[in-house]
C-alpha cells in the first residue's frame, strides 16, 4: 500500500508530488523545489547541483 506524503517548495512554498533536490545557491544548501522552480534555478546557474528527485508516493 503506497503512503502520500506532502512537502512544500523551499522556494515558492507551494506543496506538490514531484519535487527536485539541489544546490542552486553559493551557500551550498540543499532544497527540495518544485518543477516550475527547478526550470528557473537549474538555467544559466555556476552553482546549481542536481541531488535527485522526490516523490509524494512511495511504496
Amino acid at each position: 500500500m503506497a503512503r502520500q506524503r506532502v512537502k512544500c517548495c523551499g522556494i515558492c512554498g507551494k506543496e506538490a508530488a514531484v519535487m527536485y533536490r539541489c544546490r542552486h545557491q553559493h551557500d551550498g544548501q540543499w532544497d527540495l523545489i518544485c518543477r516550475d522552480c527547478w526550470n528557473r534555478v537549474s538555467q544559466d546557474n555556476p552553482a546549481y547541483q542536481y541531488g535527485g528527485t522526490w516523490k509524494a508516493t512511495k511504496r
